[in-house]
């Protein structure tokens, strides 16, 4: 693991600073991250492993010190404190794969407001991305219907970390596999991958080319047939190549299309294949797909099994930034947590007070999702017969539930700067995630004109949050 201590923007340390100096040092405060929904009606949480490993290696190093002396910023006071320096707070967060909405408490810090002001940045940084792609990876695997989705978008992503962590974000929110092999080492998850077109421009023919890759993979061969004409040459010789494999007793794996009218191709192709006598044989798409491409795809009736996404999934192209938030929602004041609130003239830049969790609330004869409620820490709401939610908006806007259960989203991850969580493995987030994306009705989940799902305050939240409004405006 790298030291990503210095990963934070210079006013967290200055303010650290300020803290030390004004007699906040060892003031107790919570943060909660969140995001506030711009171009995502809902979100795959993701990351939370790399935060973790974060707040372990989080030390000041001696060359850390001395980068910062040389800033002339800060006296040896500071810098004995930093050289001090271990997180010693509580976290909990959602647990990563987890569907999650605009303004819900993703991952709340309790700690002195010397530590939490200082992992601010980091955090963000970790969480916006993997998040951001866990979400659009999410609405692709949504949108392909089953077929199988392969990530492959490394040699478009922004930088090796975002190539490598894109893939991790993509294979938990139900991507197959990756083209990433690093990813794939690093996490223990599938990886997949043929050949290029320069593959066969290095042969004489096509043909030659895909008879040589056919020798060497005989039972796992996929051809790519667009390097020249597709359905003139690419598909007829792949069939080709299909009946000697199949002589020698081998069983051909598919071909794959990476250009072109894909809807049209796919048709051509499946029916050549089907007259060939090889139904089974699976198509394989990639060329600039996402979401979007895929509805129209279906709409057309492309003949394609399983799906290659590379530059729109791992840069999520229509929506570059997740726009997570690090906002403080209490702090120690004589001993007591005081909520505090930001205000705001943008009402979706007013935040919630006080030490907060999620409450999923579910329909007991389907297991579907119904609500979730934004509630203060201490509520509970087991064994209740009914309970009335409202939009915190829109307060009549009101709904009585019964027959119903609620989860607690939120688990502990760091107790007095010790993991106390279980980590999972990349493949069981992605197991978990694929249960709970299963919880919700498709019309949540749809691409176009979503249906808005209820996110609401607790009463007690609610009372809270106005009046600290009406405090603040007097």
């Amino acid at each position: 693991m790298r030291d990503l201590t210095l990963l934070t923007d210079l006013y967290q340390l200055t303010m650290m600073y300020g803290y030390s100096k004004n007699s906040q040092l060892n003031k107790t405060a919570v943060f909660d991250v969140f995001y506030r929904g711009v171009g995502n009606n809902y979100a795959v949480a993701c990351g939370l492993e790399q935060v973790i490993e974060y707040i372990e290696n989080l030390r000041f190093s001696k060359e850390d010190l001395d980068y910062l002396r040389s800033l002339k910023l800060f006296d040896e006071d500071f810098m004995q404190l930093l050289a001090d320096f271990k997180f010693s707070g509580d976290i909990y967060a959602v647990p990563e794969g987890t569907v999650i909405f605009p303004q819900e408490p993703i991952l709340t810090v309790k700690a002195r407001l010397f530590e939490a002001q200082l992992i601010e940045t980091a955090i963000l940084c970790i969480l916006n991305h993997q998040t951001l792609i866990a979400t659009k990876a999410a609405k692709i695997v949504y949108a392909a219907k089953g077929g199988a989705v392969a990530e492959f978008g490394l040699r478009r992503a922004q930088g090796p970390d975002a190539g490598i962590y894109g893939a991790r974000a993509a294979i938990i929110a139900g991507c197959a596999s990756t083209s990433n092999v690093l990813a794939g080492k690093l996490f223990d998850v599938p990886v997949s991958g043929t050949h290029a077109h320069s593959w066969v421009m290095s042969f004489d023919s096509e043909l030659d080319a895909f008879r040589a890759y056919a020798r060497m993979y005989p039972d796992s061969c996929l051809l790519l047939v667009d390097t020249y004409n597709t359905l003139t040459s690419g598909v007829p010789n792949a069939i080709t190549v299909f009946k000697e494999l199949r002589e020698a007793g081998h069983k051909p794996l598919g071909i794959r299309l990476d250009s072109g009218d894909l809807a049209y191709l796919s048709r051509e192709a499946r029916a050549m294949l089907d007259e060939a006598g090889f139904p089974d044989v699976k198509i394989f798409a990639s060329g600039d797909i996402d979401e979007n491409v895929l509805m129209s795809l279906d709409s057309q009736n492309a003949k394609i099994d399983c799906w290659g996404i590379g530059t729109k999934l791992i840069t999520s192209q229509d929506c570059p930034s997740l726009g997570g938030v690090y906002k403080l929602a209490a702090i120690e004041k004589e001993g007591v947590m005081v909520p505090k609130l930001k205000m705001s003239d943008t009402p979706a830049k007013i935040t919630n007070p006080g030490l907060k969790k999620i409450v999923r609330i579910f329909d007991k004869n389907t297991g579907k999702a119904i609500a979730d409620l934004i509630a203060l820490k201490d509520e509970n709401f087991e064994g209740l017969d009914k309970i009335e939610i409202f939009h915190p908006d829109f307060t009549w806007k009101r709904k009585v539930v019964t027959n119903f259960y609620v989860k607690d989203l939120n688990v502990d991850i760091v107790k007095d700067g010790k993991v106390v969580y279980k980590r999972p493995t990349v493949k069981e987030i992605a197991a978990y995630h694929k249960e709970c994306y299963s919880q919700f009705w498709n019309e949540y989940k749809r691409l176009l004109n979503p249906h808005i799902y209820k996110v609401d305050l607790s009463e007690k939240l609610y009372n809270l949050k106005h009046k600290l409004l009406n405090e603040y405006s007097e």
